[in-house]
């Protein structure tokens, strides 16, 4: 992600919309209010589909010929009313491979990355998302071992064995609870980086079944 995005706001003028596209080589740019929340988005199809439909004339002015008539000496139209709206974004934390997903859902390069309160803090591109689908396996195993099983979970970490090869993480070892295992599996296929989990993991407690006390409380016999 790049947290130093250029922007735009609702009355930022046609021209200088094009300008800052032509400038920073871009196709797309956020339109922000007042306190950065992104209310959408301006592309270059924006501003071509605006150019395509034409220019409200003096002549078609119902009154244009009167003596007295008078007109806009110009028009000018604003990023707020030819974003698209509402913006396509993604939230600071979301995976890497929900954001790729969606660029691609959505046909688009660029995506705004916005905070729980939908303001700007970045820009994701699919560059961006290319350099994570590129991070080191050896990297990608710290992160498994150490802010997954250890911090996260709790687990000591020879109670799974991790393997990367290209991206693919193989998960091996006995849980302690069943419950454990998709947690364990969610959490490191979101992790950047990870193209995909073969898990082998099995459990001491299948805690997934209701115990004895619980099934003589709910009125089971079996």
């Amino acid at each position: 992600m790049t947290d130093e995005v250029v922007s735009v706001v609702t009355s930022t003028s046609f021209k200088d919309v094009a300008k800052l596209l032509a400038q920073h080589d871009i196709s797309r740019l956020p339109v922000l209010d007042d306190e950065d929340h992104v209310l959408g988005v301006v592309s270059e199809r924006d501003l071509i589909d605006r150019e395509a439909a034409g220019h409200p004339l003096v002549s078609d002015a119902p009154d244009a010929g009167r003596e007295e008539a008078t007109f806009p000496s110009k028009v000018i139209f604003t990023a707020g009313e030819i974003m698209s709206a509402p913006a396509i974004s993604v939230r600071a934390d979301e995976a890497a491979a929900g954001a790729a997903r969606l660029m691609a859902r959505r046909g688009v390069e660029r995506l705004p990355v916005v905070d729980d309160e939908a303001r700007l803090v970045g820009i994701v591109t699919r560059r961006d998302l290319l350099s994570l689908f590129l991070r080191p396996d050896a990297e990608i195993r710290h992160h498994v071992v150490e802010d997954i099983l250890m911090d996260t979970m709790g687990l000591r970490p020879k109670a799974v064995t991790v393997h990367v090869v290209d991206g693919i993480v193989t998960l091996e070892g006995r849980l302690e609870a069943q419950s454990q295992i998709p947690v364990l599996i969610r959490l490191t296929g979101r992790l950047d980086g990870v193209i995909a989990v073969a898990p082998r993991l099995t459990a001491r407690v299948d805690d997934s079944l209701p115990t004895a006390s619980h099934r003589s409380a709910l009125g089971m016999s079996w």
